[in-house]
């Protein structure tokens, strides 16, 4: 579809068009129109939960082949276009063309993953205390998801959702963030020309207010998957438990990387850098608080300062940035706001701080540093989700694991050391869902489970075979088999 098309939603299999409609712009360059996208209300919602409703029985009766099938299709298509699809993606979120290439690679991944997981549909049978029965435990669809994403990563954190969904054989109904509308409705397109019941998947862009409120109140919802904001999470939560309804959510961070003395120099500075400043900031991941031990720290500074020096920031499709813009005006000023709050709580700035200019004008942030903080400051204490990272001095290993876990977050946390003492004892110490040893904060595997602690997450973790947790009921049968 051409820039100056309507994008429709998807629904009961059906292109429809709704009450609104809102534009999308890019954020590297404020001048381009990406195209104008339908917003759904409550009623287009309730017709979406009908019609996953009436289909996901259908969709769970299908043979596991044409499942198998239907995913590994989906996969290979998202695959094959990644360049096509990641400059979309780029384009409307920011993040540099390798990122945005990578995440719809890294989407086609999600998929065959769970294309094979659907040949992995095992029970377990065993004899009963009883003599002469036996005992059947199977998994089977939970029935209807809603699933609700953020623009952060606008494809990957919906369909490591969505695939594992479908691969049980639930039906789904997507509510996108609407700030990433085209990421969505392309991936739809894909969906729309699968061999599926007419509502097993439907794609509902719109307001929060409108369509995720719906969505999480509902009787005729089984589950809600939610990742997004701490506050808005709490609101899903509320709403969906008070329908007895299934619960996943994985929400704020304020992600940890401890650089000890015996540090490469080089590793500390690169994990900081991809860690802290890579998707200028803007993911769940990112560690903004960099804790680092009295004998690397002003080397560490001054090393990370002649990084981010060098990082070249600018337009999104530029081969040569390595940050891209702020999403869009609400959340730059925010990030500003957050740069004021470190000067006044008495934060040191030792790099950037200052929005730029460039070719193209579009939501441009230096990447910013600072120095003399202390873990108690609000900067570090909540959530920025901007390209800003905050040092705190500690004199050793085990003032930093104190100040790592002094948090009500949980989600990664990190550590760059020779020591192998250090690395198990932080890795095993560290209140958070995932620890990486040497490596940034900010990246993780399809195939294996990820979530937090505290108010990072709620409920059974995400991803590899631990999905089946979430998107599957338990049955447990007793056979009477007229032995004994």
């Amino acid at each position: 579809m051409s820039k100056q098309s309507l994008h429709k939603n998807f629904i009961a299999g059906e292109w429809v068009e709704g009450p609104g409609v809102i534009d999308n712009h890019n954020p590297s360059d404020l001048s381009e129109h990406l195209g104008q996208f339908t917003q759904a209300d409550a009623q287009a919602t309730q017709r979406a939960i009908a019609a996953a409703r009436a289909a996901q029985p259908q969709w769970a009766a299908t043979g596991l082949e044409a499942r198998y099938n239907t995913l590994l299709a989906v996969g290979t298509e998202l695959m094959s276009r990644a360049e096509e699809l990641g400059r979309i993606l780029s384009s409307e979120e920011g993040k540099p063309l390798a990122e945005g290439k990578g995440e719809i690679y890294r989407a086609g991944q999600f998929f065959h993953y769970y294309a094979a997981e659907v040949h992995r549909q095992i029970g377990d049978v065993t004899d009963s205390v009883r003599p002469g029965i036996e005992v059947l435990a199977q998994r089977e669809p939970v029935g209807v998801v809603g699933v609700i994403s953020p623009w952060n990563f606008p494809l990957a954190t919906a369909v490591w959702k969505i695939a594992p969904a479908l691969a049980f054989g639930n039906a789904v109904i997507w509510k996108p963030a609407n700030l990433v509308p085209a990421s969505a409705w392309h991936f739809a397109e894909i969906m729309s020309r699968q061999d599926m019941p007419a509502g097993t998947f439907n794609l509902v862009m719109g307001p929060g207010r409108e369509v995720g409120d719906t969505l999480s109140g509902s009787a005729d919802i089984d589950a809600i998957s939610f990742t997004g904001s701490v506050e808005v999470g709490r609101e899903v939560g509320l709403r969906a438990m008070g329908q007895l309804t299934r619960v996943q959510m994985e929400m704020g961070s304020k992600n940890p990387l401890v650089v000890l003395d015996d540090a490469d120099l080089e590793t500390a500075v690169q994990c900081a850098f991809m860690g802290g400043y890579s998707g200028s900031g803007q993911k769940c991941t990112a560690s903004s608080r960099l804790i680092v031990t009295d004998g690397l720290h002003d080397q560490f500074v001054e090393a990370l300062c002649a990084r981010l020096a060098n990082a070249p920031v600018g337009h999104a499709l530029d081969p040569n940035t390595q940050i891209g813009p702020i999403v869009d005006a609400g959340q730059l000023q925010k990030d500003l706001d957050w740069i004021e709050t470190a000067k006044r709580e008495g934060a040191t700035l030792a790099f950037g701080g200052e929005t730029l200019k460039t070719d193209t004008e579009g939501y441009f942030l230096a990447p910013t540093l600072f120095t003399d903080t202390h873990n108690a400051m609000e900067i570090n204490r909540e959530e920025m989700f901007g390209p800003i990272a905050c040092v705190i001095r500690v004199k050793d290993a085990d003032e930093a694991l104190e100040v790592a876990n002094d948090t009500r977050f949980g989600l990664t946390a990190g550590i760059i050391t020779e020591s192998l003492s250090a690395a198990n004892t932080f890795r095993r110490q560290a209140r958070f869902g995932c620890t990486m040893v040497n490596l940034p904060t900010a990246g993780t595997d399809y195939h294996v489970p990820f979530g937090g602690r505290g108010e990072s997450s709620y409920g059974p973790r995400e991803q590899g075979q631990y999905a089946r947790e979430f998107y599957t009921r338990v049955k447990t049968s007793y056979i009477r088999t007229g032995e004994g």
